[in-house]
């Protein structure tokens, strides 16, 4: 596992795809921490296809995923233009029992941002304020320029207001 890791920080996600096939082939197993590095590093990479293909492989091998794996795919998708990919992924994971994270959220509003769709990415920052999770600079930053993107100056000066009463930290995207 650290070893995998440490390809997802020296940004070598190929590394860190061999690493994992050869453990397979020494038939050391491998965890849900193991897959997360992977798919870790090849979201870092730039290589959303390969993001895919372990998760498939996790769901064939029975690895359970968590909100880190799916966190990891999300900035995948939406860092590389796939946002409808991101937030189908989203839907799914929202419907399940996964507790989603302050960054699961934040990785679909962005994709909501890529995509244009400044609804959605205002559903979405609701939807955390219902669920209790916390809505950082991130969120409202994605929100805001998603309206922005959608001729909506209204609501984002609205969210920025918002931003300003709930002391959320400003800065200048």
């Amino acid at each position: 596992n650290a070893a995998i890791s440490s390809c997802e920080k020296g940004s070598v996600w190929e590394q860190a795809v061999l690493l994992l096939d050869a453990m397979s082939q020494s038939k050391i197993v491998s965890d849900t921490t193991t897959f997360n590095a992977a798919i870790s590093a090849c979201e870092k990479g730039g290589a959303w296809e390969k993001v895919l293909q372990l998760y498939s492989v996790m769901a064939r091998r029975r690895v359970e995923s968590n909100a880190i794996t799916l966190s990891a795919m999300l900035s995948a998708f939406e860092k590389y233009g796939k946002w409808e990919m991101a937030l189908r992924l989203f839907s799914a994971m929202a419907q399940g029992a996964m507790k989603l994270d302050t960054i699961a959220f934040n990785a679909a509003v962005s994709a909501c941002e890529e995509g244009g769709r400044w609804q959605a990415a205002l559903q979405l920052a609701s939807m955390m304020w219902q669920r209790m999770v916390e809505l950082d600079t991130v969120t409202f930053n994605a929100t805001i320029s998603a309206c922005e993107k959608g001729g909506k100056w209204e609501e984002a000066l609205e969210l920025f207001g918002v931003m300003l009463r709930g002391r959320v930290e400003v800065d200048t995207i």
